[in-house]
């Protein structure tokens, strides 16, 4: 790992394109993997834990071809994946290792997965309590309800499960093992958490349904398909990715930066809703609607932004936003508050504990709480040595917060950022003025 330096901007201009949406360029590769066919994949993210998915598939046999500009997988239907030889490596991801399960859970052999110490320390028991109960055997290896995860198949059965957190990946897990059922599958959550993959398995050839409860919460049923089909994906910008540069459009004064083909998927798009409850002057252009997936270019100029409230529903739209939020609501005027977000504690490191340590190092005045963080903004932000902690997410955040702040802003271990954008500073300096 290195350390990148970023030094202050005096405006942002120009137009970018972010990569690929992480999310969805995941469960490209795997719903190819498991379809009849060639599936073409177009704008496909080249990060690293996209990478661990394609390595994933390609030892169960599967070929996958690496073009300039789509990637083709060579799709052998719902049951035509191999036995690899030895453990699937998983790198730092947990969408590849919590969805993979679930696609293991049908398969006639056993597997073993397992990540880098990061992934090696992220909870399991999630994935692993409602694919026991479809009829897998799913054990932690090291007794501790973490990777490495045996996964022994079974003969699976269709349940109603009622998640006790909204969450895409524990949904995921279960839908796919719902391919391989004998009846229907249904996951109920909290709140609607992104719906990529009920999206994409519906153009796959699966028939899925969604419904949002007028009480709250939301279920999405899978009914097990003969087979999938291939199909041509094409990948919006990745709204997660683009939230950097939107922000920074935002803060650096006398800024003006068109992000291009940016997801705008409902279920994804919580962080424009706060940039606009803020006060950010947003435009939206050339919106349009493809592969199942909505997208538009984002206008953003340059906006004196205020605090504000994060709670409830919105919550699982916005979660891995909430970083950049929180860099953005300490240079807001007034308090912002962040509630119902305990997610924060396990992804790639506590992002409770890790935004409130960073902020708190700039100046920011931040309270950590049991599930997320109160703001009081206006404090001017300071440059220091910014501990990443390996969280590509936090290495982002204040690599932004470095361009608002005097003097150099070191983000340690930048190189983590290539889990998800591998050209964020590149990106980041064809944009910025000094």
């Amino acid at each position: 790992m290195s350390d990148k330096i970023i030094y202050p901007a005096r405006r942002l201009r120009g137009e970018i394109e972010v990569p690929g949406d992480k999310s969805i360029s995941h469960r490209a590769v795997m719903l190819g993997s498991i379809a009849r066919g060639t599936t073409e994949i177009t704008h496909f993210l080249n990060g690293a834990d996209c990478l661990s998915t394609i390595s994933c598939f390609r030892k169960m046999g599967i070929t996958i071809e690496e073009k300039p500009d789509c990637v083709l997988v060579q799709g052998k239907g719902l049951r035509g994946l191999s036995a690899p030889d030895g453990a699937l490596y998983t790198g730092n991801s947990g969408t590849t290792t919590r969805l993979l399960c679930g696609i293991l859970a049908g398969q006639d052999f056993p597997a073993v997965l397992s990540g880098d110490a990061s992934l090696n320390a992220r909870p399991m028991q999630r994935i692993m309590t409602p694919l026991g109960q479809m009829g897998a055997e799913l054990s932690s290896l090291s007794n501790n309800g973490c990777a490495p995860l045996s996964v022994t198949p079974g003969a699976l059965h269709g349940i109603k499960y009622q998640s006790p957190v909204s969450s895409a990946q524990i949904k995921s897990a279960i839908l796919l093992a719902g391919l391989y059922a004998d009846d229907e599958t249904s996951v109920t959550e909290p709140a609607l958490s992104r719906n990529h993959t009920e999206l994409m398995l519906q153009n796959f050839g699966a028939h899925v349904s969604s419904v949002l409860h007028v009480e709250g919460g939301a279920t999405a049923l899978v009914t097990p398909p003969d087979e999938l089909y291939a199909q041509q994906v094409w990948v919006p910008g990745d709204i997660s990715s683009a939230a950097y540069f939107i922000a920074a459009g935002l803060l650096v004064p006398n800024s003006e930066i068109l992000v291009k083909n940016v997801g705008t998927n409902f279920t994804r798009a919580g962080f424009l809703k706060i940039c606009e409850e803020m006060g950010g002057d947003i435009t939206l252009l050339n919106r349009s609607f493809k592969g199942g997936e909505s997208r538009a270019d984002v206008l953003v100029r340059s906006s004196s932004l205020k605090g504000t409230v994060i709670e409830g529903d919105l919550i699982p739209t916005l979660i891995d936003e909430i970083p950049i939020i929180a860099v953005m609501a300490a240079c807001a005027k007034g308090t912002t508050t962040i509630r119902d977000a305990a997610e924060l504690k396990v992804k790639e490191t506590n992002r409770i504990d890790t935004v409130t340590e960073n902020l708190q190092a700039m100046g920011g005045d931040v309270t950590p709480t049991e599930d997320g963080m109160v703001i009081r903004g206006g404090s001017p932000l300071k440059s220091i040595r910014a501990r990443s902690r390996l969280d590509h997410r936090i290495a982002m955040s204040f690599a932004v917060a470095g361009l608002i702040a005097p003097g150099e802003t070191i983000i340690e271990d930048g190189q983590c950022i290539d889990i998800s954008y591998p050209e964020f500073f590149e990106t980041l300096e064809s944009c910025v003025e000094r």
